[in-house]
């Protein structure tokens, strides 16, 4: 595995060191790629980027102080800006990501607009689809999501909002607002048996 900082700006095209970045995309001096990385259609990676090994980059920016990877996919028109962490396997699409938020593991961003300094966390789904058209998901600044949660679109979480882990949101979401949508746990004490086959 090797890591390469860019020494000079890659216009037309590379391919070694485990790297391979089509011709048509920019690569700036300074970056940093590591190997197993493909960079396809007119991608651009600034200056002070990080990409770590085994991405998929396709027709989107990684802009300076952010990290991409390992194991990540940016799909069509993505930009993910300043300080920005987009960790282990993220997919995100036609989707921007504002300066120093995370997106650390396991989620989708598809048709997002993530404002500065959000955290989404852990299996996180951007629900953009409803079977015939897609739909747009929109968090302002300071939005914190909670991991396992479903962002139904389209939506839009104001700044400040937290949403609880496990929750899906199927609508709009104020300025300071701390949200659970969730359904209550029954719990039924010395119910087990009942479903256990004592056998076993």
């Amino acid at each position: 595995m090797k890591k390469i900082i860019f020494k000079r700006s890659v216009t037309k095209g590379y391919n070694r060191n485990g790297i391979y970045i089509e011709k048509g995309c920019f690569v700036e001096k300074g970056a940093t790629i590591w190997s197993n990385n493909i960079i396809l259609n007119n991608s651009m990676i600034f200056s002070g980027a990080t990409i770590l090994p085994f991405n998929h980059i396709d027709n989107s920016e990684v802009h300076n102080g952010s990290v991409v990877g390992p194991f990540c996919r940016l799909r069509q028109n993505s930009k993910i800006y300043d300080g920005c962490k987009v960790g282990n396997f993220v997919e995100i699409k036609n989707s921007t990501i504002g300066n120093k938020s995370k997106i650390s593991h396991l989620t989708y961003v598809g048709d997002g607009e993530v404002g500065s300094c959000c955290n989404i966390g852990c299996g996180v789904v951007f629900c953009n689809y409803d079977g015939q058209n897609k739909h747009k998901t929109i968090l302002k600044d300071n939005v914190f999501v909670g991991c396992n949660s479903n962002l139904v679109a389209p939506i839009i979480i104001e700044k400040n909002s937290y949403i609880a882990a496990s929750s899906t949101i199927t609508e709009n979401v104020p300025e300071h607002s701390f949200v659970i949508g969730r359904s209550k746990a029954q719990i039924k004490e010395n119910y087990k048996n009942k479903y256990v086959d004592k056998d076993k």
